[in-house]
């Protein structure tokens, strides 16, 4: 069930707030959690039974682990955040990686004349994996590292794990950060208006110019290589550089919409990050929360930037990799967390997070914003191509193409509505921060403001459900990890 759905904006969800708002307060996290889990069966079916399988693993992870802290044993403590990582990365890595690996054991055998004797069939993989296994993995680390106590009631662990605003893709939600709010929140009506327009934001963003910005992204990365000219290869790219953040930014706005209005608040995912001065920086706006997990569960404990430069480096370079491997098994992925990798040591060797800090002036401002864009982009070639060689192809295409000229599949669809929504989305690009929109449309600003984000929102709406009601919309790009 997609957020953006005729069922899901109609039925679902205003069945599920009058609901909420109706029963009494201590039955309210069981009818959230009975509307989660029939999200997720409704799209996932019978992998239902592999988020209840987390869910009860974790659980019982977290009070094992709460029952060493309370006794002080260390190495208790240690084993059994070993045991519960093992376990989630056992899942993880059987659905995401093992059709991976059986296809290079196979070209590996092909290669060699090996015969391994598989009899192999695809795994399918379970929407939001990668998300519901690090939120519940969080919870047994949150556990052995002190920064909250396990919960004893597995109801609202279940509804922790499988809440469904953020269930499928993000912001990732860990467990100190939300432990106090599974059990005293409150329901307001200035909660539930500000979490409708951040809802209504988030929509929009996503069906009228992320699905917009996709038919010219996915037309020029589906021409063959030697048949895409200079133009069409740039506004491809440009278009899915606008896709991949109005799409997953949007998704997100939808999810923090949706906690605010059952009282909720999620961490935000995204901080402007094209506006970013550099790939640390980038990486700061990014997805914030996937950094801030890969930060406090990976990078600090490799020992973080305390044991030296080299460490330090290695540390990065593992960081990302896995980066990329969170995101896909496939080798584009693996070489995009490398690509990203190898950029922030090269700006710790050369000391670029000091000069962003240091230097003000607006020409140098703006063309490390122009690099750190260009390099971001060349980065999105291999996280949207399905395939190495197909990357490489594109590459040329930017660079060294055959033709100038611009596409006829890509000029014959460039009508008045996606030039709109290129225009738009570009236009985050170059705005500087004080007259950026989206900061205007979330943070608080007086009566005048709120008028403004009135009218945006009556005026985008309408227009946004009617490509909803005629089906004129794709799946969220996050629901493939």
């Amino acid at each position: 069930m997609l957020f953006s759905s005729d069922v899901f904006l109609f039925f679902f969800l205003p069945l599920c707030v009058i609901g909420y708002a109706v029963i009494f307060k201590q039955a309210r996290n069981a009818w959230l959690l009975a509307f989660s889990l029939l999200f997720y069966t409704w799209g996932g079916g019978s992998f239902v039974l592999w988020l209840l399988a987390s869910i009860i693993g974790n659980f019982l992870f977290g009070l094992l682990t709460q029952w060493a802290v309370d006794r002080q044993q260390g190495r208790l403590i240690n084993l059994t955040m070993l045991a519960a990582a093992a376990g989630n990365l056992a899942l993880l890595g059987w659905f995401k990686y093992a059709n991976f690996f059986v296809e290079q054991l196979t070209g590996l055998g092909a290669v060699t004349g090996i015969d391994w004797g598989l009899d192999w069939t695809n795994i399918a993989l379970p929407i939001g994996i990668s998300f519901f296994t690090f939120q519940a993995l969080s919870y047994v680390l949150d556990i052995g590292q002190g920064r909250a106590r396990a919960i004893h009631n597995p109801f609202d662990f279940a509804l922790y794990v499988s809440l469904f605003p953020q269930l499928i893709a993000g912001p990732i939600v860990r467990y100190h950060e939300i432990a106090q709010q599974l059990q005293h929140r409150e329901l307001t009506w200035d909660g539930a208006w500000a979490g409708t327009l951040r809802f209504v934001y988030g929509l929009c963003k996503k069906i009228l110019i992320a699905d917009s910005a996709a038919v010219i992204a996915d037309a020029a990365f589906s021409t063959p290589g030697g048949e895409l000219g200079l133009a069409a290869a740039w506004i491809g790219l440009v278009a899915y550089t606008i896709q991949i953040y109005f799409d997953f930014s949007g998704y997100s706005d939808m999810a923090i919409g949706l906690g605010m209005i059952f009282g909720f608040r999620f961490p935000e995912n995204f901080r402007r990050p094209y506006s970013a001065q550099s790939i640390t920086d980038f990486w700061r706006r990014w997805h914030m929360t996937l950094s801030a997990w890969f930060r406090d569960y990976l990078y600090i404990p490799l020992g973080g930037n305390r044991r030296g430069r080299l460490y330090t480096l290695r540390n990065l370079l593992v960081v990302f990799i896995a980066t990329g491997l969170w995101h896909g098994a496939a080798w584009n992925f693996l070489f995009w967390g490398l690509f990203h990798g190898l950029l922030l040591i090269w700006e710790r060797l050369r000391g670029i997070s000091r000069r962003v800090q240091e230097d003000h002036r607006p020409l140098h401002i703006a063309g490390r914003r122009a690099l750190t864009l260009l390099l971001v982009m060349m980065g999105w070639v291999l996280f949207r191509a399905e395939t190495l060689p197909e990357a490489l192809s594109y590459y040329r295409a930017l660079f060294l193409p055959t033709t100038w000229a611009l596409s006829p599949q890509i000029a014959e669809l460039l009508d008045l509505r996606l030039i709109s929504a290129l225009l738009i989305g570009s236009a985050m690009f170059v705005l500087p921060g004080a007259q950026a929109l989206g900061p205007r449309l979330t943070d608080d600003g007086g009566a005048a403001l709120a008028a403004t984000r009135l009218t945006i929102a009556m005026l985008a709406l309408p227009l946004a459900l009617t490509y909803v009601m005629a089906g004129a919309f794709s799946p969220f790009l996050y629901f493939r990890f």
